[in-house]
């Protein structure tokens, strides 16, 4: 299995701790975001991955080397000028996913032990181009889904902004930022250099099934800023993990 790991931000969030190194390189209980990520995916049987970069992106690739890219194939996809956000770093990398099977996107600053087996088996058993992982817990921004946890729609709780093509009845849960897509999904992403997936998703849902997969069982941490990834070292560290 293929995936794609996302880390190419700044990482603003993380200051001062990102004046010096990507954010993939920040350590949470002793180990980086990246090496973690990676880990976890090899784990679940990942053999090939591609990872974006911008922010410190030397850093990166020479943390990779000194690893030996952890055994497996790791390649690189460098965004030069500037962060091309999801959508169009995904877009950018499109030739990697040559294989016709699903995969797997996760975000360098998300720490979990999500299992993607199962998320896989439930991406499969769907028929849904995109699986998407969430929780119910706050956030300032949530996915919009029906009863069966089909994608309707989206909503911005602080700016009041919402997007919702399809009506009805809706349960809000907020995004883990861990995504299965099928190779359909490069046909409906944007003409842009950079946009965001958020945006390919609402639009594709008038035409393709867009499902969430609901993870409560599993540990979750978002570390994008200096209270967050203290958290998430506190119970790292007191699991042994």
């Amino acid at each position: 299995m293929k995936a794609f790991i996302l880390a190419a931000g700044y990482g603003t969030r993380l200051k001062p701790i990102t004046d010096k190194i990507p954010k993939a390189l920040v350590e949470v209980a002793g180990i980086t975001n990246l090496e973690r990520a990676i880990r976890h995916l090899i784990k679940y049987d990942v053999t090939e991955i591609i990872i974006n970069v911008h922010h410190f992106a030397n850093q990166v690739i020479s943390f990779l080397k000194s690893k030996n890219n952890f055994g497996i194939r790791i390649e690189i996809s460098h965004e030069m000028d500037y962060p091309l956000d999801t959508g169009g770093g995904l877009k950018k990398v499109a030739w990697f996913f040559d294989d016709g099977k699903p995969f797997i996107i996760l975000n360098v600053d998300i720490i979990t032990d999500i299992n993607f087996h199962d998320m896989l088996a439930y991406h499969n058993n769907s028929g849904s181009i995109a699986t998407l992982a969430i929780l119910e817990r706050e956030s300032s921004r949530y996915f919009l889904f029906d009863e069966d946890l089909y994608l309707c729609g989206w909503k911005n709780v602080k700016t009041g902004e919402q997007i919702i093509p399809i009506k009805g009845e809706l349960m809000q849960y907020a995004f883990s930022g861990i995504h299965i897509l099928s190779p359909v999904i490069f046909k409906y992403l944007q003409n842009q250099i950079k946009f965001s997936l958020i945006n390919t998703y609402l639009e594709t849902i008038q035409f393709e099934k867009i499902r969430g997969y609901i993870h409560s069982e599993n540990y979750w941490f978002d570390i994008g800023d200096i209270k967050k990834l203290q958290n998430a070292e506190k119970y790292l560290k007191h699991k042994g993990k």
